[in-house]
């Protein structure tokens, strides 16, 4: 008995030690950060209240950037959708593994999608034990392998193609290219009048997409009992030009219709974001999640062969979407933790691919810098350390135009026939309005070396862009259809025995 009595002894001191040892897990493990990742998708510079507008209302935004870190410098890896949420969510440049175009809506396609060598930075938290969450535009893959689901993300609602109608009314089962005159429409953006997706299932949505999105965010901050990481990935405000009625009146002192309901649009998304820091401050998760705002690209500016997409506002910055000018690639972008983070503007250059590396540091992993492109930012930000990034590159359809920047200069070729690249100083000319190439050759030089011995890791583009794509997809089923029709125009040789 004295045996018994002396190993129980043992077993009640073995057993609080274990709750002990649990409890201070636990209590670390609430103590590390949540993340909220909010991405705008085609969102001007000069759109929101703390660079300047005057005629969009953003008061939630502003005061993320009032109490945060502003980051004058923030870029993103290309100017349009797909390959920039790559980079992103890779924390590596696109280029590195073939992905410099979007994505076509293609369920039954095992190619068309990110790159199923790539880690995301969900499967990385995942393994951290974070609950993680995608609400909103995917745009990375449409087959299964793809799948959010099959990415890292615990949960996901939204849509897989690269746009999305707003209205519920909209929604259609039925998907077709075949425009009203009975031509095939290469518009790049099937799926777009798709049910949404919760996980793998079809749902419907009975309010203004934006507002389904936001809603849907503040129940998955309410549901979450540990450290979790959202990824809400608005698609607002990317065209098509839809707002409610009541919003759009708002901006009645806007004469041009389109920026009227693309400020609508942006108010949307903004209210929508307001309602998600109530959801933190409820749930007493405020303090302690860091915050990162910013736009895939820069909004819409007039280009060759699409003059009226001109709603958005990329001031000060040259051009937007589509562009290596600065206003396709140099977006609003915002650090907001309230635990740690003071107030401030932080003037080096910050690239979303500084995203995925950093979160998954505070989140207790390994920072591996051959795993990134980008860098734990955080401490940077903290003590205004000098810029991680010597330079930041881009590249488009292999290197037929291209960008390289430093923090002073800027050397770049922006279109795929130009014949003949521009050189800027930034700090005189953020507008890029002097190309002073020809005054400066040890720059160019410079600047030209570091561009190559950047590329020398990179694939080549491993996608078609989205026309080519579903033309080419088309022609394939064309044929077949037309082999079909041959076959069966055959008189039959089969004979039954007997």
């Amino acid at each position: 008995m004295k045996f018994l009595r002396v190993n129980y002894n043992k077993f009640i001191i073995w057993f609080f030690c274990i709750m002990i040892l649990n409890a201070e897990a636990k209590e670390e493990l609430q103590e590390r950060p949540n993340f909220i990742i909010i991405l705008a998708d085609d969102l001007g510079y000069g759109d929101v209240g703390y660079n300047g507008s005057a005629e969009i209302f953003t008061p939630n935004i502003d005061k993320l950037a009032q109490e945060g870190i502003i980051c004058s410098n923030g870029y993103v890896t290309h100017p349009y959708c797909g390959p920039s949420r790559a980079g992103l969510i890779t924390g590596k440049y696109q280029a590195r593994f073939g992905m410099e175009v979007n994505c076509s809506y293609s369920p039954y396609d095992l190619q068309m999608g990110l790159s199923l060598s790539e880690k995301t930075f969900a499967t990385r938290l995942k393994l951290l034990d974070y609950s993680t969450g995608i609400i909103g535009k995917w745009h990375l893959g449409a087959a299964k392998p793809f799948h959010p689901n099959n990415r890292g993300f615990d949960y996901f609602y939204g849509f897989l193609s690269g746009g999305h109608c707003y209205f519920p009314e909209d929604v259609s089962t039925i998907q077709t290219l075949i425009s009203d005159d009975g031509s095939i429409n290469y518009s790049g953006n099937e799926g777009g009048t798709l049910p949404l997706l919760r996980n793998d299932k079809n749902v419907e949505f009975s309010s203004y997409l934006t507002r389904s999105f936001s809603k849907d965010a503040v129940d998955f901050i309410k549901n979450n009992n540990k450290p979790f990481c959202l990824f809400l990935s608005y698609n607002a405000p990317h065209g098509p030009l839809e707002a409610p009625n009541e919003t759009i009146k708002k901006y009645a002192h806007i004469k041009d219709w389109n920026r009227r309901v693309y400020a609508a649009m942006v108010d949307e998304m903004d209210q929508g974001i307001g309602l998600i820091i109530e959801a933190l401050k409820n749930e007493k998760k405020y303090d302690n999640t860091l915050i990162i705002f910013l736009s895939d690209n820069g909004g819409v500016a007039p280009k060759d062969g699409f003059v009226n997409e001109n709603w958005a506002s990329n001031f000060p910055f040259k051009h937007g979407k589509g562009s290596f000018y600065e206003g396709g690639i140099h977006v609003p972008f915002i650090f907001h933790w309230p635990k740690m983070i003071d107030s401030d503007v932080y003037k080096g250059l910050v690239s979303s691919l500084d995203i995925a590396p950093t979160i998954v540091s505070l989140a207790g992993g390994d920072f591996l810098e051959n795993e990134f492109d980008g860098y734990d930012i955080i401490p940077h930000l903290l003590n205004n350390l000098p810029s991680p990034h010597d330079a930041l590159f881009w590249r488009e359809a292999g290197g037929l135009c291209w960008a390289v920047r430093t923090e002073k200069y800027k050397m770049l070729k922006n279109k795929w026939d130009a014949k003949d690249f521009e050189l800027y100083n930034l700090a005189t000319h953020p507008n890029e309005s002097k190309n002073i190439k020809k005054t400066n050759s040890d720059i160019v030089k410079k600047l030209a070396l570091k561009w190559n011995n950047w590329n020398v890791n990179n694939s080549r583009t491993s996608l078609l862009q989205s026309y080519d794509y579903q033309k080419r997809r088309q022609e394939m089923y064309n044929n077949l259809n037309d082999q079909l029709k041959k076959d069966a125009s055959q008189k039959s040789t089969y004979k039954i025995k007997f």
